[in-house]
């Protein structure tokens, strides 16, 4: 195995070795923009690593790691025309670059050369199975991008309604990556899903710490300012288990500052950070935290792979968990 920054360093080569047709102009720029506007790259390198774990060579996994970055930015030339954002990594965004005609179009050629990718230079038979993971994990993240959707209308969402949404809207493409490269890495069906489950609890612990620390991170380290989730009603596992619990006093001020029309930002996110210290909301995601990082972990047990193997995920949970931005 190598290291992450190893397998990072390998995927951006890939990406970087993308040839695009030139013309239309307008349809292809903006697709170039988008892949080269930085990213982290963790799950086109999570997939070369899970082909390696297997006894495969990142090296023949090339094109799907590229696949799999190239949907991840599909997914964001879109979800920046719905979210109305302008910047995306610091620059701005397709849409606000261009126009919202503009990110649908691009973005949906960028989805097509994704599925050409994925299976390049594939034989027949694994083709078929690397369709199928691809597809299932695009369907999983449009579910669960609806359900965000439904949710910001709902008053009556659930911590397992909640969790399923951010398992489709977060881990499945991590899962998807882990699998397919498995795949690549032509490794039994016992090791290839000890992988997928890895990812997939790995993302929901992910998302649950982004919740903690958009409310109770350090702004100098988590890089942007905290309390969003809170001035914009944003159902988090925090704020559904808040709802869920308060009663009396308690339930009435949080609705009042739920309802409220114009409230001062900074006593807003005071308050409900008070109600959360109040109902102890803060403590039961830490928990959930530590359950699903646990579950991740559990999965790479008895799963085959090589104390190496096991060794490497460990460390790259160790290192996305301890984030503190």
């Amino acid at each position: 195995m190598r290291t992450i920054e190893d397998y990072i360093t390998l995927a951006k080569a890939a990406v970087a070795a993308l040839t695009l047709p030139t013309s239309p102009e307008g349809l292809y720029e903006p697709i170039a923009y988008g892949l080269s506007n930085g990213g982290k790259l963790l799950r086109p390198a999570l997939l070369l690593a899970s082909c390696e774990a297997v006894g495969g060579d990142a090296e023949k996994a090339l094109s799907q790691a590229a696949a799999i970055e190239m949907y991840h930015n599909f997914t964001l030339f879109h979800d920046d025309v719905m979210d109305r954002a302008d910047l995306r990594r610091g620059k701005p965004t397709v849409c606000a670059k261009w126009d919202d005609n503009t990110a649908i179009l691009s973005g949906d050629t960028l989805l097509t050369l994704a599925v050409e990718k994925v299976v390049e230079n594939v034989e027949p038979q694994k083709a078929v199975e690397l369709l199928r993971i691809f597809n299932r994990a695009a369907i999983e993240v449009y579910e669960g991008q609806q359900y965000d959707m439904m949710f910001e209308n709902r008053d009556n969402v659930g911590i397992d309604d909640y969790v399923n949404m951010i398992r489709l809207k977060t881990s499945v493409l991590l899962g998807a990556a882990c699998k397919i490269g498995a795949v690549m890495g032509n490794a039994d069906s016992s090791r290839s899903q000890a992988l997928y489950d890895f990812a997939m609890n790995l993302g929901v612990a992910f998302q649950l710490q982004d919740d903690m620390l958009d409310v109770y991170g350090d702004p100098k380290v988590f890089g942007k300012a905290i309390g969003g989730d809170i001035l914009n009603n944003k159902k988090t596992f925090l704020l559904i288990n808040a709802i869920n619990l308060a009663e009396g006093d308690t339930k009435a001020e949080l609705n009042s500052w739920l309802n409220a029309s114009h409230p001062f930002p900074g006593e807003k996110i005071a308050a409900i950070t008070a109600i959360y210290d109040r109902l102890g909301v803060d403590r039961l995601c830490r928990e959930a935290i530590a359950d699903y990082d646990s579950r991740a972990r559990q999965s790479l047990q008895g799963s085959g792979l090589s104390d190496e193997a096991i060794a490497f995920f460990e460390a790259f949970a160790e290192s996305l968990m301890g984030r503190k931005r």
